[in-house]
């Protein structure tokens, strides 16, 4: 009897234990910390005012990164936008028609500085006959000294002299007379000439001012169109085509479901462990033990502690206060936004 009473004590013992180790396995989690699955969110806004003509967004749409999904009403800016471009135009033909005065301004004075006469040139030849009669008379000066010719040659030739040198005056008055006049009036084009490249310079001006205008157009005509900011998926969608938007009016919201994040939460203990650009290995929980598996990389540690969200659980439950962590993976569409998921280090 006392044999039986030990082995049942035995049975007790062995059992007790077996129930104790399951139990300790049964605990032992396989993951280091849990949060919740987050993307880059962003909010698209209206930049322009008008009716929202065209808006082919629907939620749960996948776009690619700068794809136009809208437009808001342009008309008026591009009204302005061909007022401008026909100004520019008439700035452009003015400018051109003062080029082309300014050119025959300048063909003018070349051709009026060709008039004016070398004055040595013009007279060179009253000087080359006035020496020639002044050899003649020192020549028939000997000859009537030795009276081999009458006095009234010699007197000719005076006489020749003083007209050649009367000639040479008037014809120097003449020429200098007639270069001052044409200097006048080479003053006269040169200031035209400067007068219109004054009105050049005013027209550059207009045109520059103009260009500033268009290009001002072409942003606000640029900022009309809706664009998608990402490749991402639209979550949620707030206006409908044919509305009033103002700017600042949201739009719409998408997000990058491709390059998402798990924000997780561990303890000081673990903290110590955990660096930036550590790979991870990350588990999506969809429930009823099925998950799946990525890998992931450590991208942000916070630099302060705060209290464990309710929804947490942290490796040491007794934890008050967690660190966030926020670990990138590549997803295939099956992690959504909000869902669980844990994270092995």
């Amino acid at each position: 009897k006392n044999n039986q009473t030990k082995d049942m004590k035995k049975i007790v013992i062995l059992t007790s234990l077996a129930i104790i180790m399951a139990s300790c396995g049964k605990d032992k989690k396989d993951y280091d910390a849990t949060g919740t699955f987050e993307a880059t969110e962003v909010t698209v806004s209206a930049e322009s005012n008008g009716q929202l003509i065209s808006f082919n967004v629907t939620e749960g749409q996948m776009l690619n990164n700068g794809l136009t999904v809208g437009q808001i009403d342009a008309r008026q800016l591009t009204l302005k936008r061909e007022q401008l471009a026909t100004s520019n135009e008439q700035l452009t033909a003015t400018h051109s028609q003062l080029e082309a005065n300014k050119r025959q301004l300048e063909a003018n004075r070349q051709a009026t500085a060709s008039r004016q006469l070398d004055l040595e040139k013009q007279v060179a030849s009253i000087r080359q006959q006035i020496a020639n009669q002044q050899r003649e008379r020192e020549r028939f000066s000997e000859l009537l000294k030795d009276g081999a010719v009458p006095r009234k040659q010699v007197d000719d030739i005076d006489y020749q002299i003083q007209v050649l040198q009367k000639q040479l005056v008037a014809t120097q008055e003449q020429i200098a007379s007639q270069n001052a006049s044409l200097a006048e009036q080479n003053k006269g084009l040169a200031a035209q000439m400067d007068g219109i490249s004054s009105q050049q310079t005013g027209v550059s001006a207009q045109q520059a001012g103009v260009r500033n205008q268009q290009a001002q157009i072409d942003d606000q005509i640029a900022h009309t169109f809706v664009k998608s900011p990402l490749t991402g998926t639209v979550l949620e969608k707030y206006v409908e085509q044919g509305e009033f938007v103002s700017v600042g009016k949201p739009l719409f919201k998408i997000a990058d479901t491709k390059r998402m994040y798990l924000r997780a939460y561990i303890t000081s203990e673990q903290l110590k462990n955990v660096k930036l650009g550590q790979k991870v290995k990350v588990i999506a929980d969809y429930g009823g033990g099925e998950k799946k598996q990525y890998n992931g990389v450590v991208t942000w540690i916070s630099s302060r502690s705060e209290f464990t969200p309710k929804s947490i659980v942290t490796e040491d439950e007794r934890a008050d206060l967690v660190y966030a962590i926020k670990i990138q993976f590549q997803n295939d569409g099956y992690a959504k936004i909000g869902m669980y998921g844990e994270v092995k280090f």
